[in-house]
């Protein structure tokens, strides 16, 4: 079996776990949505992951699932979220993540994955532009999140993302 993980990482951490994702199944692929170049018929599983930043995915992922809706719709397929509002218990499943929620909505005429996932982010203040740094660090202190702008810290539950390597194989291998 052949396996895709496409992803859309604003900061890197949607990157970093797509490659994990990748280092537990044989004869995979990861490429960046915004470069593959290759086609989707050749691979039977495609899992797609996309970060979440100010509320919203990136524009480029509904055009490229609208415009590969057709093949998404007969490959097994799953999706996941990247956000730091997974990061809170009551936030961090598809069914209770209002970003994930709203976007499977908004999707669900064009493409409805078989299995979907959200994990929480990472927050890389060093990283971000001056903007970004505020803007984040603005939503961090309305939240009851980390505001020191010296820090980075890393919220994935990374069992959480072996759960979701487990469901992909029951259900695809």
């Amino acid at each position: 079996m052949k396996i895709l993980v496409l992803y859309l990482s604003r900061d890197g951490q949607t990157k970093k776990i797509a490659n994990y994702l990748a280092e537990h199944f044989i004869s995979c692929q990861v490429e960046n949505i915004s470069k593959f170049e290759g086609t989707l018929a050749e691979f039977d599983v495609i899992i797609i992951g996309a970060a979440i930043r100010y509320g919203h995915f990136h524009p480029s992922l509904f055009h490229f699932i609208n415009k590969n809706r057709i093949i998404l719709n007969n490959k097994k397929t799953a999706f996941f979220s990247v956000n730091l509002t997974a990061r809170k218990a009551n936030k961090n499943t598809p069914e209770t993540n209002p970003y994930i929620k709203k976007y499977l909505h908004k999707i669900a005429s064009i493409w409805q994955p078989h299995l979907k996932a959200v994990f929480a982010g990472a927050l890389r203040y060093p990283r971000y532009n001056l903007i970004d740094r505020y803007m984040i660090k603005l939503i961090m202190r309305l939240t009851g999140g980390e505001t020191d702008t010296t820090k980075e810290v890393e919220y994935t539950d990374w069992k959480s993302v072996d759960q979701f390597i487990q469901d992909i194989r029951c259900e695809f291998l």
